[in-house]
């Protein structure tokens, strides 16, 4: 009973703090899409992390270790190199969308290559991409209140309560309302899976070192990259590629709009990486599972955190810990409703007018966010797919957008936009059939010696997307001289 009490709590409090954000501000679309365009280094490196630490990261990346062991240390990995990289491409991003006073990050692909149809077809692929995201965000939110609640409150229930607190503080305070609820999200998950990661092992092992000697006595393959599989070629090309995507979620696009300055990204290229060595906690936390929940059925690895925390806390700090990770889904979860519902606004329904003033675009952004909860909601529960997994088919259709972004960044821009065009849609168009058809590079390519097999197959897309690209750009240059 405490832990539900717990968990109402936080739920309570996360509701009136998303709500409160909108204190004396008037909504207009700037103010609730990009917050005016005003945030300092601290709320865009809250927004940034709210985006980052899901509960992908809270369920999945212990989820992964337990499954699949040291292969998981790529989340560290491409998260710490993607806050590298957005030392050098988010200052250029920012600087052109706050020139033009870009809303979205349609926006900016429309402005770039002066076409409202690659406008409307980035925002599409943003839409499409980010329903799986959503969907990760309440399936784990599913398993973390009815878990922490000692099954009290029904997977559904949890589901629906969850949907309707995010569409009540994000239509009502917009992106603020996201910030302010990042604060406390950052704040919990921080102490909590730093005290798991730290205090677990510990515990139960007294060191680090006896922990990776019982995992090495009884299932060492999970301390080693396999030869086949989630082979070491499997873990630099998953990485690189993750990457190339990083930047490219529409909601972690649209972020940088809210900074003040440019200055703020690079403050938070060098911070942020720090950050990340809490997954590294995730990780222990993973291993210590496989050693104390053995035999977790098949697809149920997600569980492994829970589990373990059930049987080793007492049910007020397991309420805590479900709170935690409720946050992990409501914060992401509020953002990715409102990119979506803004891109299909702003970019789809209103993409192809002219003159559309920002009232309507605002009022219709706001009507979206409960369609698209309950669509979200409807597809929670159809089909097993591991959090993993379905993070996997969002980055094969979002990475798309890289040949057109990396392209636009440049002087000269090579180029065209029926070559941008022509290439997102190849590469759409393969990155569905190969999910569709859980198709490898193994399995396309059979004859591929072993060190190449395993790269990870949403190269495949990406490549025929910039080979289509510049095939285009080539024939219409060629036919315009």
């Amino acid at each position: 009973m405490i832990a539900l009490i717990i968990l109402t709590f936080f739920f309570i409090l996360t509701v009136i703090t998303g709500i409160r954000a909108r204190k004396k501000q008037q909504m207009t679309l700037e103010n609730w899409a990009v917050g005016g365009r005003n945030f300092n280094t601290v709320f865009v490196f809250l927004l940034t992390a709210g985006e980052v630490y899901t509960t992908f990261s809270f369920l999945g990346g212990s989820g992964w270790t337990y499954s699949n062991g040291v292969s998981a240390v790529y989340v560290m990995v491409y998260i710490a190199l993607s806050y590298v990289t957005s030392y050098f491409l988010l200052p250029l991003i920012w600087q052109y969308a706050n020139e033009h006073k870009l809303v979205s990050q349609s926006d900016f692909f429309e402005a770039k290559y002066q076409s409202k149809a690659l406008g409307v077809l980035v925002a599409l692929t943003g839409v499409i991409a980010i329903i799986p995201i959503i969907v990760i965000q309440l399936k784990g939110l599913a398993i973390i209140v009815s878990l922490t609640s000692y099954g009290k409150i029904p997977d559904q229930a949890s589901v629906i309560i969850g949907v309707l607190a995010i569409i009540i503080y994000s239509i009502v305070s917009g992106i603020r309302g996201v910030a302010w609820v990042s604060v406390l999200k950052d704040f919990m998950i921080l102490i909590v899976i730093v005290f798991m990661g730290v205090y677990l092992p510990i515990h139960y092992f007294g060191s680090y070192n006896e922990l990776f000697k019982q995992v090495e006595y009884l299932k060492p393959e999970l301390l080693t990259f396999p030869k086949t599989g989630y082979t070491v070629t499997w873990f630099i090309s998953t990485v690189l590629f993750y990457v190339l995507g990083f930047y490219m979620w529409p909601q972690v696009f649209a972020s940088t709009f809210t900074a003040k300055s440019a200055r703020t990204f690079r403050k938070n290229a060098i911070i942020s990486p720090i950050y990340t060595l809490m997954l590294l906690f995730v990780i222990f936390i993973g291993f210590t599972a496989v050693i104390k929940v053995p035999n977790l059925a098949e697809g149920k690895s997600d569980l492994a955190l829970l589990q373990l925390a059930i049987q080793s806390f007492d049910p007020w700090f397991v309420g805590i810990i479900g709170a935690a990770g409720m946050l992990t889904a409501l914060v992401p979860g509020s953002m990715l409703l409102m990119t979506a519902s803004t891109l299909l606004s702003k970019n789809i329904i209103y993409g192809i007018k002219s003159n559309t003033s920002d009232q309507n675009v605002t009022r219709l952004s706001k009507l979206f966010i409960p369609v698209i909860g309950i669509i979200s909601c409807l597809l929670v529960f159809h089909g097993s797919s591991a959090l993993a997994a379905i993070l996997q088919v969002g980055y094969s259709l979002i990475v798309q957008l890289c040949p057109a972004l990396f392209f636009s960044l440049s002087k000269k821009n090579f180029l065209t936009k029926e070559g941008a065009i022509a290439g997102m849609l190849s590469g759409i168009f393969v990155a569905l059939m190969i999910s569709n058809y859980n198709l490898t590079t193994s399995v396309i390519f059979p004859y591929l010696p072993h060190y190449l097999s395993d790269i990870n197959v949403g190269f495949i897309p990406l490549i025929i997307n910039l080979v289509v690209g510049i095939l285009i750009s080539l024939f219409v240059r060629k036919k315009v001289a």
